[in-house]
C-alpha cells in the first residue's frame, strides 16, 4: 500500500492509522499548491479530486476520502481493534464519530485556511467549533477516548484536527478533555512515529 499525504493535514489520520495497525506500507509526500508528488508525479493521475489522503491498494486501487481509508486500514487488522466489528451498533458509532469530525470540526476549520474567507465566515465558524468542541469534551468527561477504553481511528482523526487550533489560534484551554485525549494521543508510539515520518516531531 502507497498512502499519499501532506504533513499535518487530514491525512495524518490514516498516516497513524497504518502505523497503529502494524502494516507494510510506503508514503509520499504532495504539495497540494502543484499537485505535484514528492516523487514528481502528478498527483491527480492518482486522485483527480487533487486532495490528500490517498490510499493506492496492493490491487493497484485507490481509495479516497479519509474516514473510509481508516476503516479499510482498520479491518486488514481486526485485532488492533482501531475499529469495533462491522454490524455492530459500536461500528455504527464509530462511523458516527468519524462524521462529525469530518463535517462539523474538520471543515469549520476550513474557514480559516480559505483564501477567499471573511470574517463573518470566520466568526460563524469560530461559534461552530466553540459548539461542537464543548460538545465532545463534555463526552470525553468519563472516558478516555472517543469509543471508551479503545483508541480507535476516530480519535485519530479527532487528534489530528485539534492541532490545527494552535495554527488558527483557536483557544483549547476551556477543554480540558480535549487537551487530556491530545496529549494521550500524542504520547502513542505509532502516533510519535507518523508524526515524525511528516516532519512534525
Amino acid at each position: 500500500m502507497k498512502l499519499y499525504f501532506k504533513p499535518g493535514a487530514c491525512s495524518l489520520s490514516p498516516h497513524i492509522a497504518l502505523e497503529e495497525a502494524g502494516l507494510k506500507y510506503e508514503s509520499e509526500s504532495v504539495d497540494l499548491a502543484t499537485k505535484v508528488t514528492g516523487s514528481g508525479a502528478n498527483y491527480l493521475e492518482v486522485n483527480p479530486k487533487g486532495y490528500v489522503p490517498a490510499l493506492v491498494l496492493d490491487s493497484g486501487e485507490v481509495l479516497t476520502e479519509g474516514p473510509a481509508i481508516v476503516q479499510y486500514i482498520a479491518d486488514l487488522a481486526p485485532e488492533k481493534k482501531l475499529a469495533p466489528p462491522n454490524g455492530s451498533i459500536e461500528r455504527y458509532r464509530l462511523q458516527s464519530w468519524l462524521n462529525f469530525i469530518g463535517t462539523e470540526i474538520h471543515k469549520s476549520v476550513t474557514a480559516f485556511f480559505h483564501p477567499l474567507s471573511k470574517d463573518d465566515w470566520k466568526a460563524a465558524a469560530k461559534l461552530n467549533l466553540e459548539r461542537r468542541l464543548g460538545h465532545v469534551n463534555q463526552h470525553l468527561a468519563d472516558k478516555p477516548y472517543l469509543l471508551g477504553n479503545d483508541f480507535s481511528v476516530a480519535d485519530a482523526y479527532l487528534f489530528t484536527t485539534l492541532g490545527w487550533m494552535k495554527i488558527i489560534n483557536f483557544d483549547l484551554s476551556p477543554y480540558p478533555n480535549l487537551i487530556a485525549l491530545q496529549e494521550r494521543t500524542a504520547a502513542r508510539p505509532a502516533v510519535q512515529a507518523a508524526m515524525k515520518a511528516e516532519g512534525l516531531v
